[in-house]
């Protein structure tokens, strides 16, 4: 067993208690916490349950306990792993290809209502995650409000993101052990990497490395681009192998306890040439650039406004797709992100992916500078860290 951090039984209960707090000021009877084996988060902040196949909930009334929602097939597996003591099989979370499960005695969100809120009536629900739900919850969850008579379901991604954005101790030491795993990760990749590989060769050294080093899964699907069609913001690794002079660029990310890192970095096979070091060179000052920036009180709207400012000077102003930030945690991509558009001001504690990404479609390459910064009041604390510096793989 490898001894890595995680979060308390008891910070999982205060969780609860702050988002009923919230609840109670924003009139909610009930939030459903909604998430996916692809994108949990919501499901497993509140819980620690991690969805396989099937899909989950998280039944939060505004006030007394929680309930676990899962599919038919999940029970065992979720009575290992919840925190919430109280579990419901519901079919609407069955898995996609729905299953009937005759003779199987399960809840509805009818008896779920009833365990949570007795005869009380639901007057307004919230459900966080909303864009994920599947068709098929949202009918039953829409037909058993109907008893209640014209209940409208409402987007609540908020109630829980003012949450999650602000990070405990023991959520950044989870982050922290994330980003040293993936450091060490990607040293044993640029050790290890050589022309001729394909970029799922590569991905299969970084996934074999950081489970080694105690990973519970990768934050994301990792992928490796090297050559042309580099210039993909996000990808899967393809059976394409790596050439002497390709600019390729390599993303991964570890996750511990469901908190997830990542380092994104470019190297080049053999000598860079001039127009891969301008390119590499304008990536690493632009990070630079907005990490300098990542103080609390500062408004994320400027940081966006500078970074644009900035690539569009060295050259690189077409290259750009996105903000320089988003927010991380027990997602690699969460809330906030870091655009022009932004209205919020950074706050301590807040978490961050910089994450520079620049791409041509002249020139079908690009690369990606990223690192998981903390805000602090006198700047932002790396946990990644890892080096910016021209990495060029003899061949």
């Amino acid at each position: 067993m490898i001894n890595l951090p995680s979060i308390p039984l008891e910070e999982y209960k205060e969780r609860i208690v702050k988002v009923q707090s919230t609840m109670q000021k924003e009139g909610y009877d009930i939030l459903l916490a909604y998430g996916n084996e692809a994108e949990p988060q919501f499901v497993r902040y509140f819980s620690g349950y991690w969805p396989s196949f099937e899909t989950a909930g998280v039944l939060i009334p505004s006030q007394g306990d929680p309930l676990l929602l899962i599919g038919p097939e999940s029970y065992t597996y979720a009575s290992d792993r919840s925190k919430i003591e109280q579990i419901c099989r519901l079919k609407a979370f069955r898995e996609s290809s729905e299953p009937e499960y005759p003779g199987e005695v399960l809840d509805t969100f009818n008896t779920v209502f009833e365990k949570v809120l007795g005869k009380k009536p639901v007057k307004r629900i919230g459900v966080a995650g909303l864009p994920l739900m599947t068709i098929g919850v949202y009918e039953a969850l829409s037909e058993a409000l109907k008893v209640y008579g014209d209940i409208k379901i409402e987007k609540a991604d908020y109630v829980v993101n003012n949450i999650r954005m602000h990070k405990t101790e023991n959520e950044l030491a989870c982050m922290r052990a994330a980003a040293k795993i993936t450091a060490e990760t990607f040293d044993y990749v640029l050790k290890n990497i050589r022309v001729g590989m394909t970029e799922q060769q590569v991905v299969g050294l970084a996934l074999g490395k950081m489970h080694e080093l105690g990973a519970e899964r990768e934050s994301y699907p990792l992928w490796v681009l090297t050559g042309k069609g580099s210039n993909q913001a996000i990808s899967r690794p393809r059976n394409k192998a790596i050439e002497k002079g390709d600019m390729t660029f390599i993303q991964i990310g570890a996750r511990v306890d469901g908190y997830a890192s990542s380092i994104g970095r470019p190297v080049v096979f053999g000598k860079a040439t001039e127009e891969q070091r301008n390119l590499i060179e304008a990536g690493y000052k632009a990070q630079e650039a907005v990490i300098a920036m990542l103080k609390a009180g500062t408004p994320a709207c400027e940081v966006a406004k500078a970074h644009i400012k900035n690539v569009t000077e060295m050259g690189y102003g077409d290259w750009l797709l996105y903000g320089p930030c988003h927010g991380n945690g027990t997602m690699e991509g969460e809330a906030p992100w870091i655009e022009t558009s932004s209205d919020y001001l950074l706050e301590e504690n807040m978490t961050f992916c910089v994450d520079i990404f620049l791409g041509s479609s002249k020139t079908q390459t690009g690369l990606r500078m990223e690192d998981v910064v903390c805000v602090k009041k006198d700047g932002a604390e790396n946990f990644t860290n890892y080096p910016r510096e021209l990495f060029e793989i003899p061949c």
